[in-house]
């Protein structure tokens, strides 16, 4: 069996967590954008406080939860953003 993979980039607080802005992210195969966050949220702990504030990208288009996140895709995770 082959491993598939994305491409996870991090930004703002999930960059300290993740420890770096690049990961190649090992996926069994075709999930949704709620199953990933979930694995990713398995692999890094720290983030799973956040996980239902943190949005996804794929490709560089933020998903809704049911989006399909394939091998071979970018996913960014993008934390809260505060104004002032």
């Amino acid at each position: 069996m082959s491993e598939t993979a994305v491409r996870l980039l991090a930004f703002g607080g999930t960059k300290t967590i993740v420890g770096t802005t690049e990961v190649h992210f090992p996926i069994a195969s075709s999930c949704s954008a709620s199953e990933f966050l979930d694995d990713v949220c398995r692999r890094y702990p720290q983030l799973a406080p956040q996980r239902q504030a943190l949005r996804l990208a794929v490709n560089g288009e933020y998903v809704d939860s049911d989006h399909r996140v394939a091998s071979g895709d970018e996913v960014a995770l993008i934390p809260p953003v505060a104004g002032g």
